[in-house]
This record gives structure tokens, C-alpha cells and sequence, in this order.
């Protein structure tokens, strides 16, 4: 005797599945612009920092002042150590991102031991990373993209991306990722094979 199987759903029925969408040069300037004429000194301080520093959320949340700042300044590179890897990432901190973070310090008055996000509930010192996806949810929101096609890693890669599609120097967006194998940037950044083979045909040996 036959007995059916009953059918399972697979586990990414509904789901979006695959990397996360990085955003367009015009879409960081929309979402930026309603940042500020909406007077979010937090949140654009944030989302400059997610910008610049191409950080995974993780990193982001739990950086203190004392990690972009000296002696009251905003350095114009900052370096941490990352959670994942235990391995140090170099960023960069334009001036505008500066300008953000030190409006957002004064506003708080933070100390440099505090972290620069604190959390606005007490079971987090500071702001977790889901917190950190909501937050970046109502960004993309506001600028009338689907938030299901965006996520915490679509910070982290939107400057990389730009940064390789404007020089296809994939050795400078791997050190500036903090990735240890060149082939992780490859994967990250979501490389189509007509990229790598221009890449290696640009490539004498």
C-alpha cells in the first residue's frame, strides 16, 4: 500500500534569498537630503559612518567615540578590529561623515569610553544589530524602495561597490572590506563573469 508523502515547503518559499542590494549613488544622496531636513542627527551620523566605514553591523553598533575620535577631533581614518575575523580594518571618515558624528556628539554629550550609538532601552548598551536593521528599514522606506530587498550588509557594500565599479580594483575594495581571501570579495561583491573576464583580459603575465 502507497502512502503519500505529504509535501514539505521548501525553506525559502516567501523568502528573498541571495545578497542583499547595495544602494545607488542617487539613492545615498535621498535618503541623505530627508536625513537632514528632517533634523536625524543620529540617524545621519549613523548613516554616514555605515557608509564610510563599509563596516558589518555587527562592528558598526558597538564602535565607541575614543574609535573616531582624539582629543575632541574626528580622525579622518579610524582602525578596529573586527569580530568576525579578529582581524584590523582601516577606514576612512569623509568630511561630511565627520561633520555628522560631531553634531551627534555634542547633541549627546558623549564621552570618548561611550558608545557612539547607545541603545534607547536598557537590556543593550548600545544599539543591537537588529535594532540597526529596523532602523536602516525605514531609510530605504522613506525613499520609496521595498525594505525587503535591503539589509544591514547592503551598507557595508554599497561603497565597495561603487568603489569597484569606478576603478575595478578588486586588491583595494578586498583590503578596504577587511576580507582575507580575494575570493570572498569576489563572491561579496557579486562580480558577474563578463567583470572578472574583462578584469583578466586588462591582465598581461
Amino acid at each position: 500500500m502507497n502512502q503519500s508523502i505529504p509535501s514539505i515547503d521548501p525553506w525559502n518559499k516567501g523568502k528573498l534569498i541571495g545578497q542583499k542590494s547595495p544602494l545607488k549613488l542617487h539613492e545615498i544622496w535621498a535618503i541623505r537630503i530627508r536625513l537632514q531636513l528632517g533634523g536625524s542627527i543620529r540617524d545621519l551620523a549613523l548613516f554616514n559612518l555605515a557608509i564610510d566605514s563599509k563596516l558589518r553591523g555587527c562592528d558598526l553598533v558597538k564602535l565607541r567615540v575614543l574609535d573616531v575620535s582624539h582629543g575632541g577631533v574626528i580622525s579622518k581614518r579610524a582602525m578596529v578590529m573586527q569580530q568576525k575575523t579578529q582581524q584590523p580594518v582601516k577606514f576612512e571618515i569623509t568630511e561630511q561623515t565627520r561633520n555628522s558624528i560631531s553634531d551627534w556628539i555634542s547633541a549627546r554629550n558623549l564621552k570618548p569610553g561611550d558608545y557612539l550609538f547607545p541603545s534607547r532601552v536598557r537590556s543593550s548598551p548600545h544599539i543591537t544589530t537588529r535594532q540597526y536593521g529596523r532602523i536602516l528599514s525605514s531609510w530605504v522606506s522613506q525613499i520609496g524602495l521595498d525594505p525587503a530587498d535591503y539589509g544591514t550588509h547592503s551598507m557595508r557594500r554599497t561603497k565597495a561597490s561603487l568603489i569597484y565599479k569606478r576603478t575595478k580594483n578588486l586588491r583595494a575594495v578586498q583590503l578596504l572590506l577587511g576580507h582575507t581571501k580575494l575570493e570572498s570579495t569576489v563572491r561579496y561583491l557579486g562580480i558577474e563573469v563578463d567583470d572578472a573576464l574583462e578584469l583578466a583580459e586588462q591582465t598581461d603575465v
